[in-house]
């Protein structure tokens, strides 16, 4: 194999391919990323074997076609730290020789016949997804994922794909977060039950995987494994072992309790400022609702204390509860400053309830009030 390639357009591919790949695994073989050069394209390919992507490859002239294994950690590092525009590749069996006009370097490799195998994206049936919707998916549902729990079904987030809509599930056990949005079925593609639940790191490797231009990606689903392609690639992964908890019952649908309408800017600014004196431990901050004001504070005897006002569009009987501010925070995080958003709360002893107008519902459970 001997090929001529854009130095950048390489390395943002192999960097992709590389955060799939293990550096440190025990079978030799998965510190390597595969590439694959035929007369028409080439082809970077990465498994953990529980996840695993494809690359396709611009800016590459293939002088011989073949293949050959690259050290994802080496040869990572000579793409990054080299000062080339263009690289040569060159394999002849048992050492990768990469070259540039002030560089050289020649380094062992393995047998590209001994790595596992990368499937591809082959289905029928699978749901078309708006790009700028998937992002969303993920952004605003594996955040609340608890990818260290004992309870193997809260490390993913639940998709669930009918005919006209996915809908993203993610929880801990103390929060949870749902969006949902349009999606076009193709074929029979849909999912049963609550079981298809994908790892938080594959959303993530997903998320990444799809370009500024991207306009649509392809998800599809099976018993045990999830595809999603992209113009560019395929990310393969199985799903979390386990059964998801029932999400529908965790968000409250109450007719007698107060809904504000708030914006995102302002009121992440004033939550900031109450959290400044807010304990390490509990974590909790006061919301009161009165009168037209929404009074958040803080109070430690180590830290001292905080009380930050703003102006609501609220006149009922006040209503007082304590909330985890990085959980509040999260939720602000994944939209934008400019942004608004509605609050739902009743009382100290139930969950209060964010949601947007874009299918976005996150549920937080209330801490005691001292």
């Amino acid at each position: 194999m001997r090929i001529s390639c854009n130095r950048e357009k390489l390395a943002t591919s192999f960097q992709l391919a590389g955060s799939v790949a293990q550096i440190r695994s025990p079978k030799e073989v998965l510190q390597y990323v595969k590439i694959e050069a035929s007369e028409s394209h080439v082809t970077l390919m990465a498994t953990d074997m529980e996840t695993g992507i494809r690359i396709e490859v611009d800016g590459v002239d293939v002088q011989s076609p073949g293949k050959a294994l690259l050290h994802v950690g080496r040869v990572g590092q000579i793409l990054r730290e080299s000062n080339d525009d263009q690289l040569i590749f060159d394999f002849d069996g048992s050492r990768i020789q990469i070259k540039g006009l002030h560089s050289e370097f020649n380094l062992p490799s393995a047998n590209p016949d001994e790595f596992p195998t990368v499937i591809g994206f082959e289905e029928e049936n699978y749901h078309e997804i708006p790009a700028r919707l998937f992002r969303e998916l993920v952004r605003r549902s594996s955040f609340a994922t608890d990818p260290d729990s004992s309870r193997f079904a809260l490390g993913g987030v639940l998709f669930e794909l009918s005919d006209e809509e996915i809908v993203a599930v993610g929880t801990d056990g103390r929060r949870l977060a749902r969006m949902q949005g349009a999606a076009k079925r193709i074929g029979e593609n849909q999912t049963g039950g609550n079981t298809t639940i994908v790892p938080t790191r594959s959303l993530t490797l997903m998320e990444r995987s799809i370009g500024d231009k991207e306009e649509v990606v392809h998800m599809a689903t099976r018993s045990n494994d999830v595809l999603l392609r992209t113009s560019r690639c395929t990310i393969f992964s199985r799903l979390v072992e386990g059964r998801f908890p029932n999400w529908r019952q965790v968000i409250p649908v109450r007719e007698d309790s107060a809904v504000i309408n708030l914006a995102v800017g302002p009121f992440f600014n004033n939550l900031r400022q109450a959290a400044i004196v807010a304990d390490l431990e509990t974590r909790g901050i006061d919301f009161k609702f009165a009168d037209g004001v929404l009074e958040l504070s803080a109070k430690t005897a180590e830290l001292g204390q905080s009380r930050v006002e703003m102006p609501i569009d609220y006149q009922g009987e006040p209503i007082r509860l304590k909330l985890d501010f990085r959980y509040v925070s999260d939720f602000l995080k994944v939209l934008d400053a400019d942004a608004n958003f509605k609050l739902d709360v009743i009382s100290s002893k139930q969950a209060a309830l964010f949601t947007t107008e874009d299918g976005f519902a996150y549920v937080v459970m209330p801490m005691a009030l001292d």
